[in-house]
């Protein structure tokens, strides 16, 4: 799931998020979500005193960067011969679009402590113990799922790492805010993902240590012992 920084990568959120920076699409956007139901291209056009042609460019640009979700409807409330083609129809995407510089990933800590918290209230195993448990089972099905290198995995996720020596540090953490401020918590959770990382990756030459530093991660990989 990491991407190698020699090469040029497209970023679908930045991507989307950037479709929003031209005007009449950033209207058309805003119109088409407020509506309870989906909008046509002819309504979207008279809304703004657009030609339909026009209208009609910027709302499939924004069903391509994924922010609308495209419907096919019949107005005409007929069905059978006669009642004409289905009008193509634009509704708000049930995707979430979210761009963090540098990367943060709170909603991937907020699940697993959740997860967390559930899991010990019914088994009574301490809900520190249960969090590395799923934070390894996180990491390994992460490693598992994406066979590559783990230099390349760490960059897709927000690590951005770094050579040093014979060991990868990590320039950023994506649960920067959180373990700030809960940080025994929040880098045991870290840790424990990273080491499941490099178990499913089978990577045997590296492990995870705590060794948290001024302006970075609190974990590094290192050669294992």
């Amino acid at each position: 799931m990491f991407v190698d920084t020699s090469k040029e990568v497209r970023d679908p959120d930045v991507s989307a998020i950037a479709a929003l920076d031209e005007p009449t699409r950033r209207r058309l956007y805003d119109h088409v979500v407020r509506q309870s139901s989906p909008v046509s291209r002819d309504e979207a056009a008279a809304a703004f005193g657009l030609a339909r042609k026009t209208a009609a460019f910027h709302l499939d640009r924004l069903a391509e960067e994924s922010l609308l979700d495209v419907v096919y409807e019949r107005r005409s409330g007929r069905s059978g011969p006669g009642a004409g083609r289905p009008a193509k129809l634009y509704r708000r995407s049930t995707k979430q679009v979210a761009v963090s510089l540098p990367d943060r990933r709170y909603e991937l800590a907020g699940r697993l402590l959740a997860q967390a918290v559930e899991e010990s209230d019914v088994s009574g195993e301490p809900v520190r113990q249960v969090l590395h448990r799923k934070a390894e089972e996180l990491g390994a099905q992460l490693g598992e799922q994406n066979r590559t290198d783990v230099f390349d995995l760490l960059e897709r996720y927000g690590f951005e790492p770094r050579h040093e020596d014979n060991s990868i540090v990590l320039a950023n953490c994506p649960f920067h805010v959180l373990a700030r401020e809960h940080t025994q918590t929040v880098c045991g959770m870290n840790l424990h993902l990273l080491r499941g990382v490099l178990s499913g990756l089978d990577e045997t030459e590296l492990e995870a240590r705590l060794a948290p530093g001024p302006g970075r991660c609190c974990v590094r990989l290192q050669p294992a012992t």
